[in-house]
Formats: structure tokens, C-alpha cells, sequence
């Protein structure tokens, strides 16, 4: 029976999100917003991913590690979960990791993390991101619909927040909030949002703005996501769910102690979410195989990570378990790479099938093509395939004169990406 991923688009799409996508693909990109519209198989993936959304919802924690190859499909399915829990009434935070944004650091590394994670936060009406404002002032006017006293509304909701780690500071800085927007103080509002974003890096200046003794820095990462967790929580959300990818970064840092360092802020989340403590918060790490195998450098090389982390003895290529911790990612099949065309075919003619540019037979001819120049990389790497693709389309929608089978002859798909290009992880 046909996977229901894998059945071809149908209905129209909007002109914005078509294009997006169109654009996002030939950049070599995966598209931010529309993945619906060309998501192929991964059906046990994505139920895993609608569990682990349920589960936060319900006041659980969720951790998943999603490991493949490059071409394998991290981002995008990162991204396609994201969707999901935005569609949840999720909040979500996104980020990748680099040299300077790390989950353990002394040199503001995990502030900056901190600060990249919050500037993308994101609701369903505000999928972009840069939605913080928006998170605190719906606190704020719930609190204004609840009493007569608003201020007294405010320090009630707020009161369990300050029994967690930093939590005074938190609820005192949502409370400067509410005294801007009483008052109308635009600059106590604003500077109340920079302390949530990390923005601020020195206590004196956070003293002086907000009359707090703490900010949010290189020690106090995990504890102010848990505290958002349940903050967004307070403002009528589902919860947090925090997305990390290019994980493998903390596999290429130099030096056991720093990398121990970050492996160590990693399993104290994995603790978290496994044993219950924490709610309202989930966490999708994106990465490579050798950055959780490896024996030497990866997660692996932590003893109590490898424990954590390791796989059903049961389980085996015929038989997954999507039930833990790692979910694994294969590569694209060729029926995938078919459906996969279909869908972007679809999408270049805004869903209107009268408006294909090409039949089924030139997908099968190009897909020949691809493999004749590419081999089996155009599986495990599908960028240059799909830029190929969206390239013709483009120069048959632009001369109407040309033909199909005149074309892909002497299309230059180009050679496999290099797990530099984003879309090395477009997997549907």
C-alpha cells in the first residue's frame, strides 16, 4: 500500500509560498516555510515527531537526536517537526550551532546561542520568528482579562516560576514589562525583551534598565529555556520546543576538556527529559553519524552519552524503533526522487496541474539522466539534482518554444554537494 507521505501534492498553493520554496530550492536551500507542500515518506518520522509534540503538550519532555549522512534529511525534517509544532500551538526556537554558538563556553559562546535561539522564536502567527514581543505582551493582556488588579494577577502567575533557577529575575523582568506598557514606557518594554533575548551582557547595565542582579549568560543556558518552557506555558502556549542543528560542531572542537564540557550540558538535558524534570519542553538536535558514534570525539566517547544513546539491540534495518532517544535517517529512494519531482512540479505551477510544464515521462527521463551523470550521489545528495530540476522548469516556462527532451541531454546536473550546502540534508 502507498505511504501517504508519498502521494503526489494536490489543491492550489499561495503565491508566497510557492515562491519560496522555488527559490529556497535553486539557492540550494531548505525552504522555511510550505514543507507540506513537498514532504515524501519518513511516515514513521514524522508520528514519532507528532508524539513527542503531544507528549510536551501534556506537560512531558521530549529529547531526539536525529542522525543521518549528509543528503540524509536532518534539516528538513527538523524543520517539517518544527511546522508541526507550530500547528500544535508550539512555541519554537531554532539555531545551528557554530564556532562561537556552543551549549557549553566561558566567552559568551552560549549566550549568543541563547540570543540566536530567542530572536527565532516562533509561534503560528508569527512563523518567521522574532515573535518574543509578541509571547510577553499575550502574557500580559491575558493577566489585564483575568482581574481588576493586573499587577497582582501578574506576581500570582508568576509565583512559580521564581522557585525555579533564575526565576526571580525572570518574573521581575516580566513584571518591568507590564509597568512599560502600563505606563506607556516603550524604553522599559523594550529593555525588558532585550534581558529575555540575551541581549544584555553586563549586570551593571541590566541593574541599571530593570533593577535585576542577573543576566542571562554562559552558565545559566539551560536554565532560562526551562523557564521559558514554562513561561510560554503561563502565556497560553503548548510549550517550547528548542531545534539545534549542526550538531556535529561540537564534534569538530579541539581539545577533550571544552568538548566533555558540552557533551556534559547534553546529558544533563537527556537526564531532564527522561526522568521528568522538566515540562512543557522538548529538544531536536540535528547530526551527523560520526558525531554520535565516533569513539574518540563523539558522543559516544562519553561513557554516560553511549549508554543514554544507545540502540535497540533488536532492532535492524527491517524493523526501526522510533521510540528512542537517536532516530536515524536513510537515504532518498528512487521512488522518493519521483514523488519528491512531482511535488516540485507541482509547486512551480502553484498547484494548477494545467499548468505543468512537463509530463511524467520527462521526471523518468531526467531521473535517468541524473543517475548516468551522478550515480548512486544523486540519492544520497539530492541538492544538484533538484537545482537541475528547477532549472529546467524555469527555462521551459521562460521559452515556450523549447522542448523537454531537447534539454535534458545537455543539462549540466553539476557534481554531488558538499556537506556545506544545505540542502546535502533535503530528505523528505
Amino acid at each position: 500500500m502507498t505511504d501517504p507521505g508519498t502521494l503526489p501534492a494536490t489543491g492550489r498553493i499561495r503565491p508566497r509560498e510557492r515562491d519560496a520554496i522555488v527559490a529556497s530550492l535553486r539557492a540550494g536551500m531548505v525552504p522555511r516555510i510550505g514543507q507540506q507542500h513537498i514532504q515524501v515518506g519518513r511516515a514513521a518520522e514524522v508520528q514519532a515527531a507528532v508524539r513527542d509534540v503531544e507528549r510536551i503538550t501534556d506537560g512531558g519532555a521530549a529529547c531526539r537526536f536525529v542522525i543521518g549522512e549528509y543528503g540524509s534529511g536532518k534539516t528538513f525534517l527538523l524543520h517539517l517537526v518544527r511546522a508541526i509544532a507550530l500547528e500544535k500551538r508550539l512555541v519554537t526556537v531554532h539555531a545551528d550551532l557554530s564556532p562561537d554558538r556552543r551549549l557549553h563556553g566561558t566567552s559568551g559562546q552560549v549566550r549568543g546561542l541563547y540570543a540566536e535561539l530567542m530572536g527565532n522564536l516562533a509561534t503560528r502567527a508569527r512563523p518567521e520568528g522574532a515573535a518574543l514581543a509578541t509571547v510577553v505582551e499575550r502574557f500580559v493582556t491575558g493577566a489585564l482579562a483575568e482581574g481588576a488588579d493586573p499587577a497582582t494577577t501578574i506576581r500570582t502567575r508568576l509565583a512559580s516560576l521564581t522557585e525555579m533557577p533564575g526565576g526571580y529575575d525572570f518574573a521581575a523582568v516580566i513584571g518591568a514589562y507590564w509597568r512599560g506598557y502600563d505606563d506607556g514606557d516603550e524604553r522599559l518594554r523594550a529593555d525588558a525583551v532585550r534581558w529575555l533575548r540575551g541581549e544584555f551582557t553586563s549586570k551593571v547595565d541590566a541593574r541599571a534598565a530593570l533593577g535585576v542582579r542577573t543576566i542571562v549568560d554562559d552558565g545559566s543556558f539551560y536554565d532560562h529555556l526551562r523557564l521559558m518552557a514554562r513561561f510560554v506555558r503561563l502565556a497560553g502556549f503548548g510549550g517550547l520546543l528548542v531545534c539545534l542543528d549542526e550538531m556535529v560542531n561540537l564534534y569538530k572542537i579541539t581539545g577533550s576538556t571544552p568538548r566533555n564540557a558540552n557533551y556534559e550540558q547534553l546529558l544533563r538535558i537527556v537526564n531532564d527529559t527522561a526522568q521528568g524534570s522538566t515540562a512543557h519542553l522538548g529538544f531536536l538536535f540535528g547530526g551527523t553519524p560520526e558525531f554520535l558514534l565516533d569513539p574518540r570525539r563523539g558522543l559516544f566517547s562519553y561513557p554516560a552519552l553511549a549508554s543514554r544513546l544507545a540502540p535497540n539491540r533488536f532492532a535492524g534495518p527491517d524493523r526501526s524503533d522510533h521510540s528512542g532517544p537517536v532516530m536515524r535517517l536513510g537515504n532518498l529512494t528512487p521512488e522518493d526522487v519521483f514523488v519528491l519531482l512531482t511535488k516540485i512540479r507541482h509547486v512551480h505551477a502553484a498547484g494548477d496541474p494545467s499548468r505543468y510544464l512537463v509530463p511524467d515521462d520527462a521526471l523518468t527521463a531526467y531521473m535517468a539522466y541524473c543517475s548516468a551523470r551522478l550515480g548512486d550521489a544523486y540519492f544520497r545528495t539530492p541538492r544538484e539534482t533538484i537545482r537541475g530540476f528547477l532549472d529546467l522548469l524555469a527555462l521551459l516556462e521562460q521559452h515556450p518554444d523549447l522542448r523537454w527532451p531537447d534539454l535534458i541531454g545537455k543539462l549540466d546536473v553539476g557534481e554531488a554537494g558538499t556537506e556545506d550546502d544545505e540542502l546535502t540534508s533535503f530528505q523528505l
